[in-house]
């Protein structure tokens, strides 16, 4: 059967990409042509409606903080938020930033690969320590 992921209210469906020219985890520039990105990776495009809803204006920085059943605080810190017309909900960052975002056990039931597409996230003001 088809699980879809239950997303509280406030969060957002976090899912992980490449920019175009990214090799799986090989970082070749800081611009993503295919999104219209300049100078920088550690960016979350985020409906404008959603960003705005959070009080988040484009090119304001957040923290991005995942949650799963086992309680722990997974944190990302500092990404340029970006508005882009992402489905209402959804949120999308690039990897290996938010690799730390994704627990070890949230994997595919058969491959047992990470689950990088499907990960609940709230957005904070950014932690300082």
């Amino acid at each position: 059967p088809v699980e879809y992921p239950v997303v509280p209210e406030g969060r957002l469906l976090l899912q992980t990409l490449r920019s175009h020219d990214q090799y799986n985890t090989t970082i070749y520039g800081l611009n993503d042509r295919y999104r219209g990105i300049k100078n920088g990776r550690r960016v979350v495009l985020v409906h404008p409606e959603d960003a705005r809803e959070r009080g988040l204006a484009d090119g304001a920085y957040t923290d991005l903080v995942s949650e799963w059943t086992d309680g722990s605080e997974r944190r990302a810190p500092g990404f340029r938020v970006v508005h882009y017309p992402t489905a209402r909900g959804c949120a999308a960052a690039y990897y290996p930033e938010t690799n730390v975002l994704i627990p070890l056990d949230h994997t595919a039931d058969t491959s047992n690969t990470p689950a990088a597409k499907s990960v609940v996230i709230r957005l904070e003001q950014p932690h300082r320590d």
